[in-house]
């Protein structure tokens, strides 16, 4: 079991950056998760935004965020970020952190992953 918080979010004009944050509570080592990003518009299905393998090694993007996002971990803070730069109105969602220990490390689909977070807001003005 663990629990999961996202931090970070709020209103920026496009063109701006957010960092968000997951601080996680958990009653085995942060490292044992694989961890990801994924997003929720109005109206849409929740989707894959980035991806970081256990020892932080790995990564992987959706194409709509590669090369303005980027995914990182520190395990000794049990906490995982979400820089996002050159934002577009089109990033705006509720933006969700997930976390799983089981296979596979790369997972990409919302079904792949156990614990949620409660979400935090991020909305990009033009």
């Amino acid at each position: 079991q663990v629990q999961l918080v996202e931090s970070g979010g709020g209103l920026v004009q496009a063109g701006g950056s957010l960092r968000l944050s997951c601080t996680a509570a958990s009653g085995r080592a942060f490292s044992a998760y694989k961890m990801g990003w994924f997003r929720q518009a109005p109206g849409k299905e929740r989707e894959f935004v980035a991806v970081i393998s256990r020892s932080g090694r790995n990564r992987d993007y959706a194409d709509s965020v590669t090369g303005r996002f980027t995914i990182d971990r520190d395990n000794a803070k049990n906490t995982m970020y979400l820089q996002m730069n050159s934002l577009k109105p089109e990033d705006t969602a509720i933006y969700y952190c997930a976390a799983d220990e089981t296979p596979p490390t790369m997972a990409t689909k919302p079904a792949q992953y156990e614990y949620w977070g409660q979400g935090t807001q991020v909305t990009v003005s033009s």
